[in-house]
C-alpha cells in the first residue's frame, strides 16, 4: 500500500460515506490504490479496521465531505443519500459527488439534480459485483451523469472497477442497466433451476446436462443479440422459430412438469405469453414479439 508521503496530485484524496459491506470495500480499494481515504460512518466503530489501514476518520458527515475533492455515497437508499449529503451543508460546493446507492431510475435523478443545486458536480454509480469483486479487473460499473467527473476521476475509478463505463449523460440510467442486466439474471436462473428440478426428478445429474447440452445453451445466449435487434426495430415477422412452433413445446413441458410433481407456474406463465400472442394474430412473429406484451399501453 502507498504511504501518505508517496501519494501526489495525480492521486486525489477520496471520501467514502457509508462502510457497509460495500463502502468497506470501496475505502478499501481506495487506499490500495495509494489514495488518501477518508471515511465517514454512522456506526463510527466500522472504521475501525480501515484506520488501521490509514484512513482518515472524520468527524462529520460535512468534514468527511471538505477532506476530498471526491465524494464516494454508499448507503442503504437514496432517500438516506440524500439526507446524509444535506448534513454537509454549503461543503459540497465545488465538490465531485459518485454516488453508488442501489434504487430507482427517477431516485438517482432526483439526487443528481439537488447535488447540481448545491454548486457540485454529480456521476451515479451502479456496481455489477458483490463486495469481494470490487477492485477486480473485470468487475463492471455503470455511470451516467458528469462526463467532466469521469474523465477527471477515470484512473481512480478503475480501482475499483476496471470495466467501469461512461453509459449516459443522464443519471437515471445506470440503474435501468443494473435492472435489465438481473432481471434476465433472474429470469435465466428461474428456468434453469426448474430444468434442474425436472432433471433430478428423473435421477439426472443437472452437471452432466449442462456439459452434454453446452453447445444448445450456449446458441441459446448468443441468440440475445438478434432478438435484442428485433426488438429495437420493432419488426418481429419471421419464417423460423415463429411462436406457433414454440407453443407445443412449452405445452409438453407444462404436461411433463405436472406429471412429475414439478412446479409448473413458471412455464404456465410462458404459456399464457405465447397463447395470448396466438390468438392475436402474432403465430408467424418471432419470440421477441411478446416484449409487446410488457409494454402495458
Amino acid at each position: 500500500m502507498t504511504t501518505a508521503s508517496e501519494r501526489t496530485d495525480a492521486k486525489p484524496a477520496v471520501t467514502v460515506i457509508g462502510l457497509g459491506e460495500m463502502g468497506f470495500a470501496l475505502a478499501g480499494a481506495f487506499l490500495d490504490g495509494g489514495h488518501a481515504t477518508t471515511v465517514w460512518n454512522r456506526t463510527p466503530d466500522r472504521a475501525v479496521d480501515l484506520v488501521a489501514r490509514g484512513a482518515e476518520r472524520a468527524a462529520s458527515v460535512r468534514d468527511a465531505v471538505a477532506a476530498s475533492p471526491l465524494v464516494v455515497v454508499s448507503v442503504k437508499g437514496n432517500a438516506t443519500a440524500r439526507a446524509v449529503l444535506e448534513s454537509a451543508g454549503d461543503a459540497l460546493a465545488g465538490r465531485s459527488v459518485l454516488n453508488l446507492t442501489d434504487g430507482t431510475s427517477a431516485e438517482a435523478r432526483a439526487v443528481a439534480e439537488w447535488v447540481g443545486d448545491q454548486g457540485a458536480q454529480y456521476l451515479h454509480g451502479q456496481i455489477m459485483t458483490i463486495a469481494p469483486g470490487i477492485g477486480g479487473a473485470e468487475s463492471v460499473i455503470f455511470y451516467g451523469g458528469s462526463d467532466a467527473v469521469f474523465g477527471q476521476f477515470k484512473a481512480t475509478l478503475q480501482l475499483v472497477g476496471g470495466r467501469g463505463t461512461l453509459i449516459s449523460a443522464d443519471a437515471g440510467v445506470p440503474a435501468l442497466y443494473g435492472m435489465a442486466v438481473h432481471g434476465t439474471m433472474w429470469g435465466a436462473l428461474n428456468g434453469f433451476l426448474h430444468a434442474a428440478a425436472l432433471l433430478s426428478s428423473e435421477g439426472i445429474e443437472t452437471r452432466r446436462f449442462l456439459d452434454d447440452a453446452r453447445p444448445s445453451v450456449d446458441a441459446l445466449l448468443g441468440f440475445l443479440p438478434v432478438i435484442a435487434d428485433e426488438v429495437d426495430r420493432g419488426e418481429y415477422a419471421t419464417p423460423y422459430g415463429a411462436l406457433q412452433h414454440h407453443r407445443p413445446s412449452v405445452e409438453d413441458l407444462v404436461r411433463e412438469s405436472e406429471a412429475r410433481n414439478i412446479d409448473a407456474e413458471f412455464p404456465r406463465y410462458t404459456l399464457g405469453l405465447v397463447n395470448k400472442a396466438v390468438q392475436n394474430g402474432h403465430a408467424h412473429d418471432s419470440y421477441s414479439q411478446l416484449v409487446e406484451h410488457f409494454r402495458k399501453k
